[in-house]
């Protein structure tokens, strides 16, 4: 019976694991196998050229600056998006009749192509657009995608806007399982208002902060249509993650070869970074008591 059920078990997984290894798996061994040759796409022809591709990406500048501006986005992205999704699944929490219909308003964004809105978003803030003649009116001149200061603040803005909703959700899933005795030995105690949201709620929504945080970090390794759409990497690389580079250097200038092993460099970087993140946010809850 238990090798039937096992083989049964095995016959309903086959479906993720064939997709899994032939969308996943396969095209992960043969990125890291472009990495070490000279390939150019067009050509079937390459050559091997072991570290050469590693050695030259870990020593460019326009790599290192592609890897800060990235971190950039993470650092305005994840705290942007956190504070966003908690307030909005709180004010869904704390409006029961119309939980139904904020849920739903608040998900659409995340369902909406990351093309269409930044092309939607470009129309808006372009320096011609009508939005920014109406601004000029008022003496107020801003170019919102032509600032090196303003272009990532723009961009981190969009990217929390499209996903706030999704957070806000798991947001909502915690305080949904937070239960009501806990809210009221702590009322007979003392804690109300902003004393019980700290002391109380906060703690109670940590597995739900950890998760949210683990995935807007892993999100902004991988940006790449928002910056590419809205100001193909500029204005002076302000906005040139990680991922524009790689794009650039595979299907611009036709050189897979290094761009995979940039890839690949992204890929480890991003695993060491959510495993570093992944320790300080367990760390913080076992000193907090939160886990």
């Amino acid at each position: 019976m238990n090798k039937k059920a096992a083989r049964l078990g095995w016959l309903f997984a086959s479906p993720y694991l064939i997709y899994t290894l032939i969308f996943f798996v396969i095209p992960m061994v043969w990125a890291a196998f472009l990495a070490f040759t000279n390939w150019n796409i067009i050509s079937p022809e390459y050559e091997f050229v072991g570290f050469r591709n590693f050695m030259e990406a870990l020593t460019s500048d326009t790599v290192k600056a592609a890897f800060f501006v990235t971190y950039k986005f993470m650092l305005m992205f994840v705290p942007i998006v956190i504070a966003g999704s908690l307030f909005l699944a709180y004010l869904i929490h704390s409006l029961p009749r119309l939980k139904g219909l904020f849920s739903v308003g608040y998900f659409l964004p995340y369902l909406a192509s990351g093309v269409a809105a930044s092309v939607v978003i470009n129309g808006i803030l372009s320096y011609n657009s009508p939005f920014n003649e109406r601004l000029r009116e008022f003496g107020l001149d801003v170019d919102w995608l032509g600032s090196p200061v303003l272009a990532p603040l723009v961009i981190a803005l969009m990217m929390a806007w499209k996903f706030v909703g999704y957070y806000a959700l798991l947001f909502l899933s915690g305080l949904e399982s937070i239960p009501k005795e806990i809210y009221e030995s702590a009322a007979i105690d003392g804690a109300v208002g902003w004393k019980r949201f700290w002391y109380i709620t906060i703690p109670m929504l940590y597995p739900s902060f950890y998760t949210v945080t683990i995935l807007a970090v892993g999100l902004m390794f991988g940006i790449f249509t928002e910056p590419y759409v809205l100001t193909g990497g500029g204005p002076d690389n302000a906005t040139h993650t990680w991922q524009l580079e790689i794009y650039n250097q595979a299907f611009e200038k036709l050189n897979a070869g290094y761009g995979t092993a940039i890839a690949v460099i992204n890929s480890v970087v991003t695993f060491l970074s959510i495993f570093v993140f992944k320790k300080v946010l367990e760390k913080w809850g076992e000193r907090h008591g939160w886990e």
